[in-house]
């Protein structure tokens, strides 16, 4: 059984980087290892179709020569040997000559992605040349010719498992397998990504799809915080999450996974673990099916929250009220974090505020209407089973002195989320810290 490793655009960042992560993946064990883009180049090509929509050509070119420029000074860093720099030159000029070719005609949103997915498969080649120079077995596997989506735009397991293990298969004999994260195939043949959070999630995939012993998340950071150390002072490391504690750590803020992209593990019941390159020695956080009973693991929070409540003494107690009220929130797409409701109204908090005039003229139709904007969910996750007595009351005693909008339990037995204002949250975190983890 091999492991998947995927490291991040900040984990490659560097000359010095790139070699530390070749020495951390060299030691003897066949595996495959997923690679995002370098640092902010997705951006960049992000930023030059920008550009390029506005029909600013000059804007594009001048961000296109920049990116050349910095990787042809990368290339002088890396490698040492006369041939390798030539090859890296090589796939260099390659990939500028794809992006310098979407000046010339029509830009449209298929552009777009075949543009955005160069800069993975720009750092892979890089990476998979350095293993070469130092002479470790290696193949590179393009994500290109496994990775895909299907009609839905979800990803096609059964192709996936075919196509992959039919390349590792012709490669047989390589020590370590790099490919891309992040992009892919659609069901239509056309160059696609798996959205933002996507390396994550490809590892994910490519660990299901070769039963993998192990996949290990590689960032700059050590595993999961059980809190946020922007905001809290002295946080810890959570050592052990079951796979749903860090789906709702995902959700509601941490953001060090996405939270889709461990789904694939679950199901498969493949292990996660969060590993941090600048000290890999740490032991990171073990996500998998293990729940520790009765611990509260971690706090996260999610900014950006508007609450909306709609009272209606009237209406609720008739049958269809709430499908009513979610309805209107399904005809705009706008997916609801947490609901509560009473014997005269329902509240809902949501983070997307792109439609929001329209769903409140359409929630009039049916009751009053109020609204509460930059409000933040505060979520505390653990075994949170209702039979574990007092486990809520510490958490809503230790924000005794925090105003809560409302409180979610009993959705899920892993959390517990308060909505408070966004000016409250620091404070929040840090009484909730002090009451459950010291």
């Amino acid at each position: 059984m091999m492991k998947v490793l995927k490291f991040g655009g900040t984990s490659i960042s560097s000359a010095s980087k790139m070699k530390e992560v070749v020495r951390l993946v060299n030691d003897g064990e066949k595996k495959v290892v997923v690679f995002s883009a370098f640092s902010g180049m997705t951006n960049s090509l992000l930023e030059i179709a920008d550009y390029l929509y506005k029909k600013n050509v000059d804007g594009a070119n001048e961000i296109i020569n920049r990116l050349e420029y910095k990787y042809a000074q990368l290339i002088t860093e890396i490698y040492s040997t006369d041939a390798i720099k030539e090859e890296a030159k090589a796939v260099l000029d390659a990939i500028f000559a794809a992006i310098r070719s979407y000046t010339n005609d029509l830009f449209t949103l298929f552009e777009e992605k075949e543009l955005v997915a160069q800069g993975e498969l720009l750092s892979s080649s890089f990476l998979y040349l350095l293993f070469k120079e130092q002479g470790i077995s290696v193949a590179l596997i393009p994500a290109l010719d496994f990775m895909r989506t299907d009609k839905n735009s979800e990803p096609d397991p059964v192709y996936i498992k075919e196509k992959l293990n039919k390349q590792l298969e012709i490669h047989s004999d390589a020590q370590i397998y790099i490919t891309q994260g992040y992009i892919c195939r659609n069901a239509y043949g056309e160059i696609d990504n798996l959205e933002r959070g996507g390396s994550d999630y490809s590892a994910s995939l490519i660990g299901a799809a070769i039963h993998a012993e192990e996949i290990q998340i590689w960032t700059d950071v050590d595993g999961m915080q059980n809190n946020d150390p922007r905001y809290v002072e002295q946080t810890a490391p959570v050592r052990q999450l079951q796979f749903e504690e860090a789906a709702e750590l995902a959700y509601f803020g941490a953001k060090i996974l996405h939270p889709t992209c461990i789904l694939p593990a679950k199901l498969n019941n493949i292990p996660v673990r969060l590993l941090n390159t600048l000290q890999p020695e740490a032991p990171g956080t073990l996500i998998s099916n293990h729940l520790e009973k009765g611990k509260i693991k971690a706090v996260a929070a999610k900014d950006g929250i508007t609450a909306i409540k709609i009272k209606s003494g009237r209406m609720l107690l008739a049958h269809g009220f709430l499908r009513k009220v979610f309805e209107i929130f399904e005809s705009y797409q706008t997916p609801i974090d947490t609901v509560v409701t009473s014997e005269v109204g329902v509240s809902v908090t949501i983070d997307k505020e792109k439609y929001l005039s329209d769903i409140l003229n359409d929630l009039k139709k049916y009751g009053t209407v109020s609204v509460d904007k930059d409000m933040t969910i505060v979520c505390v996750v653990g075994d949170l089973e209702w039979d574990n007595v007092g486990f809520e009351s510490k958490a809503v005693n230790a924000l005794k002195d925090v105003q809560v909008r409302m409180i979610s339990y009993g959705g899920s037995n892993y959390n517990i989320s308060f909505l408070i204002k966004t000016e409250d949250k620091k404070k929040a975190l840090q009484a909730l810290s002090n009451n459950l983890f010291k």
